[in-house]
């Protein structure tokens, strides 16, 4: 299942997260939490949908079929946020992935602060493993992250905070250390290092990787086996990413039926 907002231009949020679910053969359920006008260019609109739909949704697919595993995007404002952990909480999921959506990798401030301030509450405590950017993982920390030793000691900090696993992730870190991941769950710390690809089509990544690992999850891999396959897949998804629109491209996420890779 994923929980998350509506991406009208089909690059990222629900649109992404189904596409990546179907590539690895698990089927997808979605509870949207929001619908967004946007395109490749970026966002004109965005509206949170009724608590008591988004409520429903959740009852709809949880009374009727059997959730391997979850992951949460993009939940918009601090009430949104309050419902979902209580669903969760108390339907006893615990292969929860969360993908904050707090800060854009640009370092943009996607959220107001009540709504920050709820998920690290409610929602980050829930999770089997949080998937943060370099500038979300800042605001968790309260410090700038510009090294992998900063990782490190961010990601460990996070996991005593939490209980929960983390995966910093460094697609916004500096040239050097771009696309370089850090893990850790309180017995590993691992880096997770993959060739950069020169691209601007990167629309979606985030969203992309955490249905990923989710739906890895669902296929009965470990944890780490299940960040590592979705890292890789990812990263070929980026290699056949889409020249689509005026503006930032998706990932390919189909990327087998794409003929060959595109750097540009």
């Amino acid at each position: 299942m994923t929980i998350a907002g509506s991406d009208s231009g089909g690059g990222a949020g629900i649109q992404a997260d189904l596409r990546t679910f179907a590539f690895h053969c698990v089927h997808g359920t979605s509870v949207i939490t929001c619908v967004t006008a946007q395109n490749t260019l970026g966002v004109t609109a965005v509206e949170g949908m009724p608590l008591n739909l988004i409520e429903a949704q959740f009852e709809a697919i949880v009374t009727d079929m059997s959730i391997a595993a979850i992951k949460t995007g993009m939940l918009f404002q601090s009430s949104i946020v309050a419902t979902v952990a209580k669903k969760l909480v108390g339907g006893g999921f615990r292969q929860v992935v969360v993908d904050p959506v707090m800060v854009a990798r640009s370092g943009a401030k996607l959220l107001d602060e009540d709504t920050i301030e709820m998920i690290i509450h409610r929602l980050l405590p829930i999770a089997l493993l949080i998937t943060p950017n370099r500038y979300e993982a800042q605001i968790l920390v309260q410090r700038e992250i510009t090294t992998i030793d900063d990782m490190h000691q961010a990601a460990e900090e996070l996991h005593k905070k939490t209980g929960t696993a983390i995966l910093i992730k460094g697609g916004g870190m500096d040239a050097t250390i771009k696309g370089t991941d850090v893990y850790c769950d309180g017995k590993r710390m691992e880096v997770l290092s993959t060739p950069t690809i020169d691209t601007i089509h990167t629309h979606g990544t985030g969203c992309t990787l955490s249905a990923a690992i989710a739906a890895n999850l669902a296929l009965g891999h470990a944890l780490f086996d299940a960040v590592k396959l979705a890292k890789d897949y990812v990263t070929k998804a980026i290699g056949h990413s889409l020249t689509i629109g005026s503006g930032q491209g998706p990932v390919g996420h189909f990327f087998p039926l794409i003929a060959s890779p595109r750097n540009d």
